[in-house]
């Protein structure tokens, strides 16, 4: 496992100790969760943009079009 250094100014670092407090985890582990999600919808943002194009090519424009088709 690696680390990571970062800044948090006075205000977020109040709140994730909040947050961490609340949830009886530490920092790190929230933080890393934080990270997993955030990377995790990066990710499917970046395939939404390489599959939206080619769905509309197909006809594919509404929810509508993906279930008639689908289900």
């Amino acid at each position: 496992m690696s680390t990571l250094t970062i800044r948090l100014d006075d205000e977020l670092d109040a709140q994730l100790t909040d947050l961490a407090s609340e949830a009886k985890r530490s920092k790190s582990d929230l933080v890393r969760e934080m990270l997993r999600r955030q990377t995790a919808l990066a990710e499917l943002e970046r395939a939404r943009k390489l599959l939206v194009p080619l769905a509309e090519k197909a006809g594919y424009l509404t929810d509508e079009d993906v279930f008639r088709d689908f289900s």
